[in-house]
């Protein structure tokens, strides 16, 4: 008959090998996955900037139709004019806080 306490160690070491292989897979998954993070990270910033310059090139572009005089712009050149004065107004009035 086979001892108990060796059985008992065994099994303790099949189950400390399991739980080792399984720690090596977790922090094999971990790694891909922190890689992937950086590599979405990545894409948002890259996004993000794209965005920024074609908001920048819209904003551009509308300003510039806006500024176009003709007869049926008048009033909207007018109202976007007074617009750019109210918000220079302001950036002046926090200059001088």
């Amino acid at each position: 008959m086979i001892n108990p306490n060796i059985d008992l160690v065994v099994k303790l070491e099949e189950k400390i090998d399991q739980l080792v292989e399984r720690y090596r897979a977790e922090k094999e998954e971990t790694k891909m996955l922190r890689g992937r993070i950086d590599q979405l990270t990545n894409q948002l910033e890259q996004a993000a900037s794209s965005y920024a310059l074609l908001e920048d090139s819209f904003n551009k572009l509308k300003m510039a139709r806006t500024l176009e005089a003709s007869s049926e712009d008048v009033r909207e050149t007018k109202l976007r004019i007074n617009q750019i004065v109210r918000e220079i107004d302001k950036c002046i009035a926090l200059l001088n806080r």
